[in-house]
């Protein structure tokens, strides 16, 4: 039977974690991977009760510490070799939409200024978003678990650094490049209602 992505995002969580609700599945996806992916509770609670039908999954109860019963879940076999079946498919990349790129493409039909601010705008978020994966990257290295995961952790954490690190050289050449256009456009604008000076001669 085929599944969204949605569905092989949780196996992959129950695989890491057993005995999740709902809940804690959103909030560790956010604190794991929340940086290249998203799921909302919309997605993931219809995904739970599908995958717990078709035996992918097991539910069980819990009482949490505010005496509410809570649904969990963990990974059968059949949902591991689900999700190892899946891991072995060629990766499919959805085409991306960024509003930003989208902006920047369109730029020069906004008023002077717009496609700087941006920018800057771009890069105020990646230099945060620089600290925060450096952050998780020092105290993973400082801690040194012993998870056999922690490997793979590491070299999608290395990606995102890199990456971030790339649009940052790219922003910097980018505000150079569009000061130096925004100067060339404020030189050869003319006064409002003023054509080409005409010849008297």
């Amino acid at each position: 039977m085929s599944h969204n992505r949605t569905a092989y995002v949780i196996l992959g969580g129950l695989s890491i974690q057993s005995n999740l609700s709902g809940y804690e599945l959103h909030k560790a996806i956010e604190e794991n991977f929340g940086s290249f992916w998203g799921e909302s509770y919309g997605q993931i609670y219809p995904t739970l009760k599908r995958l717990a039908a078709e035996g992918l999954i097991v539910p069980s109860n819990s009482i949490s510490a505010s005496r509410k019963r809570r649904q969990q879940y963990s990974l059968t076999d059949a949902g591991r070799a689900c999700l190892r079946e899946w891991l072995a498919l060629p990766f499919q990349n959805d085409p991306p939409r960024n509003e930003f790129l989208l902006k920047l493409f369109f730029g020069r039909e906004a008023a002077p200024g717009v496609a700087l601010t941006h920018v800057r705008e771009l890069q105020e978020r990646n230099r945060r978003m620089l600290a925060g994966l450096e952050g998780i990257d020092k105290m993973a290295r400082a801690n040194q678990p012993r998870d056999p995961n922690m490997p793979y952790w590491m070299l999608t954490l290395g990606l995102g650094i890199a990456l971030t690190r790339a649009a940052l050289d790219w922003g910097e050449s980018a505000l150079a490049q569009l000061s130096s256009l925004q100067q060339v456009a404020a030189h050869g604008a003319q006064p409002a209602g003023e054509g080409p000076a005409e010849d008297k001669g």
